[in-house]
């Protein structure tokens, strides 16, 4: 009879523990977070501003809203450390989501729906990446329980607009007197989950480029063979294009290079056509044609040598054609070094950060590139060290993608890493002047 008692007081505390419904647990706090409805086109950023601020203030936190664009506030969290004079620890994470197609999930994005057989919580950001911000909080309420005293300064930052590039959160801030008040010698941002057994770790992001290029030339009748024609010059550069795409994917399937550390250039649309009441003229030859192109370029890339190339080969004015490029981004940081985080012994921060997670029992992947773009680029561009770290092992890639989740298993063991990381990074006395 003791025995199966102790058995069912032993799931009722596993239970309590993941949080069950009306409990207020790290589960129950994730749900709430999640279900406030952050995605674009209109983000709700005053509901999860207030959820967080009464979260940090509850644990003895300060909080500062800061707004560089009305209706768009970056909320400051603060933990104060015993010694001012060192450089302080910032964590960031951003506020809002991609849109959600409904009538495409299993459950309703914004329900944070949990599965009461696996554990699964089905909700919009889940992955992407309202767990860390959570998890940042939770840690600390850990900490605090036992009395950790941060040597350092620590600042978590929660911005708005990252998905939509962050030009009205994260790049405002970071260029803001109001951030290098902050000291930052050390950050981290979001990384992405990792089906297998290591936590994934990013030390740089690509940069995106729009390349819309542009082909004229005189109309005529479709059956006559023009020379220097809008179609037959769009479609030279095209096939230019496809076959440069070639060469640098060719690099990834021979296992030369990740994905993320080529360039990628993909064809986002083809437009060139000759209006009429049906939709266009089949036998007309359009005096204008225009393809649009994303680019993401690694670090290690060079921009001259890329614009040298559109302007040369892919988009010629010998061939009547013309091109702009929109650069959503820096290549190079203030003292025209490529963007990245160093992850051996030349920076000291990556010792405790490794350590840090293996002294939970976790295990580091090989640092990568991300093969797309996070807020990290606008603080890496300070010359700051970050890194892009988001505990997730065992996890399928969910972020944009419909029925996105987090299995609450993963989601504890998250703050639990944090929990390691951020007492690690506090209590770090080596560099005592901010990296630059």
């Amino acid at each position: 009879m003791a025995t199966q008692f102790l058995l069912v007081l032993s799931v009722m505390l596993l239970i309590q523990s993941h949080g069950g419904k009306g409990d207020d647990t790290p589960i129950s706090r994730f749900q709430q977070y999640l279900r406030f409805k952050t995605a674009h086109p209109n983000p709700n950023y005053s509901a999860p501003i207030s959820f967080l601020v009464e979260q940090a203030e509850s644990m003895g936190l300060t909080t500062r809203t800061i707004e560089y664009v009305r209706g768009k506030p970056v909320l400051l969290v603060t933990w104060l450390g015993s010694n001012p004079k060192l450089p302080f620890i910032l964590l960031n994470s951003h506020l809002d989501s991609v849109p959600a197609e409904a009538d495409k999930w299993i459950h309703p994005p914004f329900s944070a729906h949990r599965t009461s057989d696996a554990g699964l919580i089905y909700a919009r950001g889940s992955q992407d990446d309202k767990c860390i911000g959570v998890q940042y909080l939770e840690s600390i309420r850990n900490l605090k329980s036992r009395a950790f005293l941060p040597l350092r300064t620590l600042h978590i930052s929660y911005v708005p607009d990252e998905e939509i590039g962050g030009f009205d959160g994260m790049a405002k801030f970071a260029a803001s007197s109001d951030f290098r008040e902050l000291n930052v010698g050390f950050a981290m941002d979001e990384g992405q989950a990792n089906p297998g057994d290591d936590f994934r770790v990013f030390f740089a992001d690509r940069t995106p480029w729009e390349l819309v290029i542009r082909a004229h030339g005189i109309p005529g009748h479709g059956a006559k063979l023009y020379d220097n024609g809008a179609m037959e010059n769009l479609m030279k550069s095209v096939e230019l294009i496809s076959k440069f795409r070639d060469s640098q994917f060719d690099f990834v399937k021979a296992g030369k290079a990740a994905n993320s550390e080529v360039i990628s250039v993909n064809p986002v649309y083809l437009k060139a056509r000759t209006p009429s009441n049906t939709g266009f003229v089949m036998n007309m030859q359009p005096s204008e044609a225009e393809a649009g192109y994303d680019l993401r370029l690694p670090p290690m890339a060079d921009p001259d040598l890329m614009k040298k190339r559109i302007a040369q080969e892919w988009a010629p004015s010998i061939r009547n054609m013309t091109y702009t490029i929109k650069e959503k981004g820096k290549l190079r940081d203030h003292l025209g070094r490529p963007i990245m985080t160093a992850t051996n012994g030349s920076n000291p921060w990556w010792a405790v950060f490794k350590q840090a997670v293996e002294a939970t029992g976790g295990k580091l992947a090989k640092p990568e590139i991300l093969a797309s773009t996070t807020d990290a680029r606008y603080i890496r561009t300070l010359g700051i060290p970050l890194l892009g770290f988001s505990p997730m092992i065992n996890t399928p890639i969910l972020l944009h993608d419909h029925n996105e989740f987090l299995k609450d298993t993963v989601f504890l063991k998250g703050i639990e890493v944090y929990e390691s990381v951020i007492s690690s990074l506090s209590s770090f006395e080596g560099v005592s002047a901010q990296m630059i």
